[in-house]
């Protein structure tokens, strides 16, 4: 059997950016279960942030990963936006996509989609120069420590978001939860927390390397919500499912929470 990677070392050692973004952000036609998730989570962050109108000064976006699709409707609504990751090579990733660098992964086709949600596919080019511009920092993080942003101490931010990183960041449900309040105290009170979680999953792919993911339940997202002191304003469960070869998931949970005053 193949090995699974677990602990943040393996991630440090064997997560290839480009080989995740490639298997779940291509949008390319063979792809179609990835595309279907990728457009649950561009339609839900469309939601929060352009139609229901969660905006401020700043947000802080917990393990970004080498993506930005997560950025391209909080760019309309935020002042500033800080990128967080614990891998060295995913925040110089995101580093070289900020300078234009050549052979950074190709965004576009993600970048037409959002901007065709918004009303205006031809506007790519200047959705992707205000993401550039809107993206402040790209700092280290560790979800599992009381500060994900030890030493550094940022000012409470209106919004935290985090997509498909504290699953694979937390070994098991305690840390988790834990994990839920230590991204939750980056929020000052009102603020908002953004989550979209990949529910009943063990594993997931970056090219060919497997990753541990803990299984979750909706029930399990909600208690640690709630647990961290935040009130859930919405929240949309889909039973869809990427490719049996890249993720065992069994749904897809997007959720808005605003902190308890």
């Amino acid at each position: 059997m193949e090995k699974t990677f677990i602990g943040k070392e393996d991630y440090l050692q064997h997560f290839g950016p480009q080989d995740y973004a490639r298997t779940f952000y291509s949008l390319s036609p063979d792809s179609g279960s990835e595309n279907t998730i990728l457009t649950f989570s561009l339609k839900n962050l469309h939601k929060a942030f352009i139609l229901d109108g969660i905006k401020g000064d700043t947000l802080i976006d917990i393990g970004s990963g080498p993506t930005i699709y997560q950025f391209l409707s909080a760019c309309e609504s935020f002042r500033e936006i800080i990128a967080t990751d614990f891998t060295d090579q995913n925040r110089e990733e995101m580093q070289r996509w900020l300078r234009k660098e050549p052979g950074t992964f190709d965004w576009s086709p993600v970048v037409k989609l959002v901007c065709e949600l918004e009303g205006d596919r031809e506007k790519w080019v200047e959705k992707e120069e205000k993401v550039r511009r809107t993206i402040k920092q790209v700092l280290k993080c560790d979800v599992t420590q009381a500060n994900p942003l030890a030493p550094l101490v940022l000012p409470p931010a209106d919004c935290v978001l985090s997509l498909l990183c504290l699953e694979s960041a937390c070994k098991d449900l305690p840390t988790y939860s834990s994990a839920v309040k230590n991204a939750g105290s980056l929020v000052k009170p009102g603020g908002h927390l953004v989550l979209v979680t990949c529910l009943e999953s063990t594993f997931f792919m970056a090219g060919q390397n497997r990753f541990f993911c803990l299984y979750l339940e909706q029930e399990t997202v909600d208690n640690a919500v709630k647990a961290a002191g935040f009130d859930i304003v919405w929240a949309k469960l889909e039973r869809v499912i990427y490719s049996a070869d890249v993720c065992n998931n069994q749904g897809m949970y997007a959720l808005v929470a605003q902190k308890q005053q």
